[in-house]
């Protein structure tokens, strides 16, 4: 009975020991056998097997030797970057951003493609289909998926964005599976902070951590919470929604059709809406950021207003969540070390003293499209094999 149980796990030992050497290789960078040894815990031969079979795979790739002071030289491995890539996808309120990269995770602008999100859902889905079939065709090695990143309310148990408060046309659908449909590719959907998540994870300021949280201020105010390595998703995938919490009852009205809440007071985008009030004209982000830089002593009321309530839905996910490091994605707010020491003063008369002292608080590196590759990046080795923590 034990053998038999034995033949039945050794398939599954190997998948893990393989996603397990994915995950070092991401982490770490190019690397040979013997460091993937020392990094993983894993056995020389165990390496050195998982290695060939995930070469024989496509996902990583040999280079050249690496000069040694003693013995042979030995030759390094790396995510597939040149026969493999993914794509990433980001359907934002303005935008939607096309990008593709190799299996390293590497965006550049040369491989990014932009343009106007449509009023319509028929029309945002043609442009993304377009573009995506101008990047498939100028890549030769095989693609592994396509990661979506979207706003709003990702239901998982539903398959569907159940309600996305900043671009209604995406309610009640899954972009990731009508692309799939529509390419043949294998597309996976994913919330956008839960995509920065594992962005930050991946390639950012998060890389080793387990208890983290992400928290994106820029359109809407989005929580993405790592906890013991996994993403804190709740019941139906829809944790984190601190933006949606009521500050100021008699407020103005949010794209949740509530009035007052949180990412109305806490945002880029309100702090762009408090600019354009007082000049009389909209501004777009880099109008704004032109602005507050040549004269932000004549806009301090609305910087102090959208400083004071960030500063509250940074300490309110302190206080509940108890993250070792809390990043701020943010270009307005945490992109001008001015304006984020000034969030950061106020956190300070708004945290429980104890939990802010286990926090470090910093401006997220990454960025929306790193984090929809991130997502497809994510999937594919949680479908190579379970992980073990």
């Amino acid at each position: 009975m034990t053998k038999h149980t034995n033949r039945i796990a050794s398939p599954l030992l190997r998948r893990i020991n393989e996603r397990r050497l994915l995950e070092v290789i991401q982490r770490q960078g190019p690397s040979s056998r013997a460091m993937l040894a020392r990094s993983s815990g894993l056995t020389a031969p165990t390496v050195s097997k998982a290695v060939d079979l995930l070469l024989a795979r496509g996902l990583l790739e040999e280079l050249d030797p690496v000069e040694q002071a003693l013995g042979r030289p030995g030759r390094l491995v790396r995510m597939a970057t040149e026969s493999a890539a993914v794509l990433g996808v980001v359907v934002d309120a303005s935008t939607c951003c096309i990008v593709a990269a190799g299996l390293d995770g590497r965006v550049t602008e040369e491989q990014t493609r932009r343009l106007p999100t449509p009023d319509t859902y028929a029309a945002v889905m043609d442009g993304i289909e377009r573009q995506c079939r101008g990047l498939l065709a100028e890549i030769s090695g095989t693609v592994h998926g396509i990661g979506v990143s979207v706003p709003g309310l990702v239901n998982e148990r539903l398959r569907e964005i159940v309600c996305s408060p900043n671009l209604h046309i995406l309610d009640k659908r899954n972009p990731a599976r009508d692309l799939e449909d529509r390419l043949g590719v294998p597309c996976v959907l994913t919330q956008e902070t839960d995509s920065l998540c594992l962005s930050e994870r991946m390639y950012g300021a998060a890389r080793g951590l387990e208890d983290f949280a992400v928290l994106d201020a820029t359109t809407g105010l989005g929580l993405g919470a790592m906890s013991g390595g996994q993403l804190l998703a709740g019941h139906s995938g829809m944790a984190g929604e601190v933006g949606h919490i009521t500050v100021a009852p008699d407020g103005i009205r949010c794209g949740c059709g509530n009035r007052g809440c949180l990412e109305t007071l806490a945002t880029d985008a309100a702090l762009l809406r408090l600019l354009a009030e007082r000049l009389g004209h909209p501004l777009d982000i880099a109008g704004a950021a032109a602005l507050l830089a040549e004269r932000s002593a004549d806009f301090q009321p609305e910087i102090r207003t959208v400083t004071e309530h960030l500063a509250i839905a940074i300490a309110a996910v302190i206080n509940i969540f108890n993250p070792t490091a809390l990043l701020v994605h943010s270009t307005l707010l945490a992109g001008s070390e001015e304006r984020f020491a000034r969030v950061l003063e106020r956190v300070k008369h708004r945290t429980l003293t104890a939990s802010l002292a286990d926090c470090t608080i910093v401006a997220a590196r990454s960025s929306k499209r790193q984090g929809a590759i991130a997502s497809i990046m994510h999937h594919l080795t949680n479908t190579w094999a379970p992980s073990i923590r």
